[in-house]
């Protein structure tokens, strides 16, 4: 399966030009949060990736909510916070939001123990879609500070998928790191390719 994945799009029609072009090629297209800025204009953000035929799995950033997300997504996509889905007998978990809560008061955020509780009843997963990285891997900002979550870090060591995608933390856009058998990577607004 070819995967298409990319994070961070924040409203810009030039990005999301060029990922709904590139979504012609992939089997799966996964959105790792972020569509929106301020969790404003979520609808229009989404518009712009109207085009995207292939089946499209995306989890909400901080800058939209579960529901705003799922109100404004298309037929076609599937949005997760807290649940999976099989898509060509791959098992995806996702979750959103910032983890752990960030500073401002309009973001969408969880606590790390918050975030535990909804991924604890999970078992497995092949695909793993985040917003926010795990703590210590691709999570750190200009002044070197590592902001990505525990929960999350924990979630990977348990069910270890093959994969994680994340973003969130725009100074570690394309980087990637392991933890045990799965293989992390901070997407940012780009064509990302993976084979699964």
């Amino acid at each position: 399966m070819r995967v298409l994945a990319f994070s961070d799009l924040h409203h810009s029609r030039a990005r999301a030009e060029a990922l709904v072009a590139a979504s012609e090629e992939a089997d799966l297209v996964i959105g790792a949060g972020d569509f929106a800025n301020h969790r404003q204009h979520v609808p229009e953000a989404m518009n712009l990736m109207a085009g995207i035929a292939m089946p499209f799995v995306v989890v909400p950033g901080n800058n939209e909510s579960d529901v705003e997300l799922r109100d404004a997504a298309h037929a076609g996509t599937t949005m997760l916070h807290g649940q999976e889905v099989v898509q060509g007998g791959i098992r995806i978990v996702g979750i959103g939001a910032g983890v752990p809560v960030t500073p401002w008061d309009w973001s969408f955020d969880l606590t790390d123990d918050d975030a535990e509780k909804m991924l604890s009843p999970f078992k497995s997963a092949d695909i793993l879609i985040t917003h926010s990285p795990p703590k210590g891997v691709a999570d750190k900002n200009s002044a070197g500070m590592s902001l990505g979550s525990q929960a999350i870090f924990d979630a990977i060591e348990r069910l270890q998928p093959s994969l994680v995608l994340c973003g969130h933390i725009h100074e570690s856009w394309g980087q990637e790191g392991r933890i045990g058998p799965s293989r992390i990577c901070n997407l940012g607004p780009t064509p990302n390719w993976f084979e699964i």
